[in-house]
């Protein structure tokens, strides 16, 4: 039963996990551009912009959402773009095997923290591999591969 001593756990969660959690899918999307020589650029968040750092940016909803976009592939294939797309899965879940290997390890203690930490990333794996359109602009990672191999459609552009 959800009582007022959950609310901090709640809070923590929705303002500290997910936004880490977003972080480390959009930086498994990063590196698998960088590692085929694109470019990009990606947002934490939804809104408004409040903070930007090269192709990075903080929007006011910072917790709400993430996405990326990249173009120019030097190693330009349908298996890069797959790769691309399942990258932020692929990191989502090495993160959950590093925070259980670490708390088998004795290195980190049982805790809520990383019990909600695998759990959310696991929601966050769930939803980038389900085949739905979020928005017009922004499809789910397995939607976009769809796109890839029913369409030939790769990416839009960067603005």
């Amino acid at each position: 039963m959800f009582t007022l001593s959950d609310i901090p756990i709640f809070l923590m969660s929705l303002f500290i996990i997910l936004p880490i959690i977003s972080i480390i899918h959009q930086v498994g999307h990063v590196f698998f551009v960088w590692l085929f020589g694109g470019r990009l650029r990606f947002s934490i968040g939804a809104g408004k912009r409040l903070f930007g750092l090269g192709p990075f940016e903080i929007r006011r909803i910072y917790f709400w959402h993430s996405f990326f976009q990249y173009e120019e592939l030097k190693r330009d294939t349908t298996f890069s773009h797959i790769v691309i797309f399942l990258g932020g899965s692929l990191f989502n879940l090495l993160s959950i095997f590093i925070v259980n290997g670490l708390i088998n390890l004795g290195i980190f203690s049982p805790h809520i923290f990383f019990y909600n930490f695998v759990y959310f990333s696991l929601y966050f794996v769930f939803f980038a591999l389900f085949p739905a359109r979020y928005s017009e602009d922004h499809p789910s990672d397995t939607m976009a591969i769809y796109d890839l191999l029913k369409y030939g459609k790769k990416v839009d552009p960067l603005d």
